[in-house]
């Protein structure tokens, strides 16, 4: 077996110019073959950046990107850029021909040399995504996230090792976001794709990615796997990131019953009891936000406010006053 690395970046950096400097560092990454790496920041940390890098829409200002152990060329180098074996969808759909069929769109990418071979191969994809009761509408009618899913169509179908993915639930509404999901994750589960997704939010690719990858200002900060990160994350700024947590700072900590000597402490909603005593009830309910399965109520007490997540629908009002019992929190 070869020890070759699938898809490589080293020493990678490209900068832009302008009053504030943007978009990556030196950065050294490996992507495993055939697992689903979801790089994750807030804008501007070099997401998008890192993944044209990959793919070769852009040149590095140093180092080098290497697929299976050859160089990716950049556009400096090379007329058309991107990579043969990789295809990249965006958040636009600029390249749909809006005025012809969904069928269409995804059964010229293949050629014309084998009709029934192109036929099967363009209603399997139909199906595998979804797409099956859209084949013969115009593309122009589509919704955003049927958009989407057809780009997606078109890029898997002429069956690429690398897929690349920048902001793609963007358009997608939320009903429907799950199922692009659960079908790209089926995709990688049959075929063996590798799939990279660039997305600034953690919550649409914590339940599918393989690998977890943070960028901060252009660097890398910590990776691995997503729900040891979410439990344990090594930075606050991850954190912050993964989770609608509440951050105290050691007096506030201290204020709260909390002995610390961190800078920081980080509790996550769903890490805190709510509990209601004859004495020592503390904390007002200030607001309570229906989130759907569950509510938020924020809670305060001596100018701290904490999030708590509740899913006893009605049991408290604003103005309750409650005390809370924490069954964990981080330190930094």
């Amino acid at each position: 077996m070869s020890d070759t690395p699938f898809l490589q970046a080293i020493s990678v950096a490209k900068t832009y110019p302008g009053s504030q400097t943007s978009g990556l560092k030196t950065t050294d990454l490996t992507i495993t073959q055939g697992k689903i790496t979801a790089i994750i920041g807030e804008s501007g940390s070099g997401k998008s950046t890192l993944l044209k890098l990959l793919y070769g829409l852009l040149s590095p200002d140093s180092g080098e990107v290497r697929f299976k152990g050859e160089r990716v060329w950049g556009p400096n180098e090379k007329l058309i850029p991107g990579h043969d074996a990789m295809k990249m969808v965006a958040q636009q759909t600029d390249d749909l021909n809006l005025y012809a069929k969904v069928w269409d769109n995804i059964a010229i990418m293949l050629p014309s040399t084998d009709l029934k071979a192109k036929t099967e191969k363009t209603e399997n994809i139909l199906k595998q995504l979804r797409l099956t009761n859209l084949a013969g509408k115009q593309v122009a009618n589509l919704s955003g996230g049927e958009k989407q899913r057809l780009a997606i169509a078109r890029a898997i179908i002429v069956n690429p090792e690398i897929l690349l993915l920048d902001e793609p639930f963007n358009q997608v509404d939320t009903s429907f976001r799950e199922g692009l999901q659960h079908d790209i994750r089926q995709i990688v589960k049959d075929t063996g794709l590798t799939v990279i997704i660039v997305s600034h939010d953690p919550a649409e690719v914590l339940s599918m990615a393989d690998e977890l990858l943070v960028l901060k200002d252009g660097e890398i900060l910590e990776s691995g796997n997503p729900k040891t990160m979410y439990q344990n994350p090594a930075n606050l700024y991850t954190a912050r990131l993964l989770t609608n947590c509440t951050v105290l700072t050691r007096d506030e900590a201290k204020a709260c019953g909390l002995k610390t000597r961190a800078e920081h402490v980080v509790i996550y909603p769903e890490w805190i009891e709510t509990v209601k005593t004859w004495t020592n009830n503390d904390w007002e309910i200030k607001q309570v936000l229906f989130k759907g399965c569950y509510e938020d109520l924020l809670l305060e007490h001596k100018g701290i406010t904490i999030r708590v997540l509740n899913d006893q629908f009605g049991k408290y009002t604003e103005g309750t006053r409650i005390n809370l019992k924490l069954h964990r929190w981080l330190e930094y």
